[in-house]
């Protein structure tokens, strides 16, 4: 069995390395990579089956690197590894992973034992694992602020990145009015408008204190926005082609 490993820390990625030969006797070439980029060309090159991949590396994020991997063979299966719990990862994964392959998400602080779990199930039984301690911080954030729904969070993402009501709509297929009203949801859910009481005098701009209170939840991060902004670009590279030549 061969595994791409893809992390730009070598203390982990050796700690990796060791986990992987102790919990999967059946791997007899483990590939390593040391960005996303460099990722994407190692596992189209041997055509691996199974990649751990890092979150967070300089050069090309790990959701970005595993949207290109499994746009190619989306029977590949990965387990995600990282050092943070953010509820815009697991959203980032969830958009996606194709129906074909299984994934995992693990954090850097679980338990050796845990790592090797989730190795093996993923990469020999084609299972769905994360890792407990990410349950237990979404559960306090769902404490914190009401869960988002698909829609909301792909209104506050456009809204992140800079987008017009009138444009958000075009973008997500929706009314003027249904997006104004997945804003108010937004603001409600996200505790903005409990800034109304202010005076006139000083009155909060909504749309700004809803990204900060995203990004405080850690509903959305750097990473998520990256990745969000690359697909706009194409959005609006495609949009503008397709204006051209209706015209």
């Amino acid at each position: 069995m061969k595994v791409l490993l893809v992390e730009d820390d070598q203390f982990h990625a050796d700690y990796l390395t060791e986990a992987m030969r102790s919990a999967l006797p059946e791997v007899d070439e483990i590939l390593k990579a040391v960005n996303g980029v460099e990722g994407e060309m190692l596992a189209r090159k041997h055509a691996v089956p199974a990649v751990v991949m890092d979150l967070q590396m300089k050069e090309r994020n790990g959701i970005d690197a595993a949207r290109t991997i499994w746009s190619e063979r989306p029977q590949t299966r990965i387990l995600f590894w990282s050092n943070y719990s953010d509820e815009a990862y697991m959203r980032g994964i969830a958009r996606i992973v194709p129906h074909e392959s299984s994934y995992g998400y693990v954090l850097k602080t679980a338990t050796r034992d845990r790592l090797h779990l989730a190795l093996r199930a993923v990469f020999l039984e084609s299972q769905i694992v994360v890792d407990q301690e990410i349950h237990r911080v979404q559960q306090r954030q769902i404490r914190t602020h009401d869960t988002l729904t698909d829609s909301e969070y792909a209104v506050l993402m456009d809204m992140a990145l800079g987008l017009s009501d009138k444009l958000i709509a075009k973008r997500q297929g929706l009314s003027l009015r249904t997006v104004q009203n997945r804003l108010l949801s937004l603001y409600d859910k996200l505790g903005v408008d409990s800034l109304e009481a202010l005076p006139g005098d000083f009155a909060i701009n909504k749309r700004t204190r809803a990204i900060t209170r995203a990004l405080n939840l850690r509903a959305i991060n750097a990473e998520s926005l990256e990745s969000a902004d690359r697909e706009l670009q194409k959005w609006l590279s495609a949009y503008q082609t397709r204006s051209e030549n209706a015209s």
